[in-house]
C-alpha cells in the first residue's frame, strides 16, 4: 500500500509579534497550521510561535531573524513585516534620531528582510511578502513626518518586490489599515486626552477617528484574518498593491 505523504507545514516570519497587529497575525498563522518565528525587540513570554528577540533597526538583526527561521524550520514561505513605532512632533522640532529610528524600522527593515529572505522565498512553491503599512502609505497626517515618509516609501518597496518576484511566483503586498486598537494607538489616545484636558472618548471620536468615515477602531484580529487570507490560495492574485482596510479614510 502506498504511503500517504504528510503535507509540509508552511513557515512564516512575523515581526512586531509581541503585541497588537503582529501578535494577532502570528497567532492566526500558528492556529492555521503554520510554523511561526515571532520576532520582536522584547518577545512576550506567552506569545505565539517560536519567539526571537531582535532589534530590527540593526542590519545584522534582520539577517539573523531570517537565518533563525530557516535554521529552525528548514524553509521560509511567508514574511510579514509588521514592526512599527510612532513619534509625533512638528517638523522643525522632529528629533533626527527619531527620524532615523522610524525609517530604519519601517522602511529599511522590510528591505533587509526581503533581501535576506529572497533566496528562500524563491525556493518556496507559493511565497508571500507582506508589509503592514497603514493608510498613511497613501495619506498624510500632520506631525508624523517620519512615519508617513516610511509608509509611503515601503509601498514603493512592495511594488518593486512584486515585479522582482513575479517570475518565481512571489507576491508582495502592503496591507493598509486605518487606526487599529493596539497599545500604540491606545497610548496616543491617553496622551492626547491629557494634553487637551478632554475625555478619551472625545479624543477617539474627534481626533483619532476623524479621518475615518466609519467611526470605530479596527481590531487586530481583522487585520490578521486578512493577512492569513492573502497568504493562502485566495491571495495569489494580489501583488504590487496597497490593500486598504481604512474605514473609508482615503475615500475622501
Amino acid at each position: 500500500m502506498r504511503a500517504v505523504e504528510t503535507p509540509t507545514r508552511r513557515v512564516a516570519l512575523v515581526t512586531g509579534a509581541a503585541s497588537g497587529i503582529g501578535r494577532a497575525i502570528a497567532a492566526a498563522f500558528e492556529a492555521a497550521g503554520h510554523d511561526v518565528l515571532a520576532v520582536d525587540l522584547a518577545p512576550s513570554d506567552d506569545g505565539p510561535g517560536v519567539r526571537f528577540a531582535a532589534d530590527l533597526c540593526d542590519r545584522e538583526a534582520n539577517r539573523a531573524a531570517v537565518a533563525a527561521a530557516v535554521e529552525r524550520f528548514g524553509r521560509l514561505d511567508v514574511v510579514v513585516a509588521g514592526a512599527g513605532v510612532q513619534h509625533v512632533a512638528p517638523v522643525a522640532d522632529f528629533p533626527e534620531d527619531e527620524w532615523d529610528r522610524l525609517v530604519a524600522l519601517m522602511l529599511t527593515s522590510p528591505f533587509l528582510l526581503a533581501k535576506y529572505a529572497w533566496p528562500h522565498l524563491r525556493a518556496s512553491p507559493d511565497a508571500r511578502f507582506q508589509v503592514i503599512a497603514s493608510a498613511h502609505a497613501l495619506a498624510a497626517s500632520p506631525f508624523k513626518a517620519a512615519y508617513v515618509a516610511a509608509k509611503h516609501g515601503v509601498l514603493g518597496l512592495v511594488r518593486t518586490l512584486a515585479l522582482g518576484g513575479a517570475d518565481a511566483g512571489i507576491t508582495a503586498v502592503a496591507i493598509c489599515p486605518g487606526y487599529v486598537r493596539t497599545p500604540l494607538v491606545e497610548r496616543q489616545i491617553e496622551a492626547q486626552a491629557r494634553a487637551h484636558g478632554i475625555s478619551t472618548e472625545r479624543v477617539l471620536e474627534e481626533v483619532i477617528l476623524a479621518p475615518h468615515a466609519v467611526k470605530r477602531l479596527i481590531e487586530p484580529d481583522e487585520v490578521a484574518a486578512f493577512s492569513l487570507f492573502l497568504a493562502g490560495p485566495g491571495g495569489r492574485s494580489f501583488t504590487g498593491v496597497p490593500l486598504l482596510m481604512d474605514q473609508g479614510w482615503t475615500a475622501r
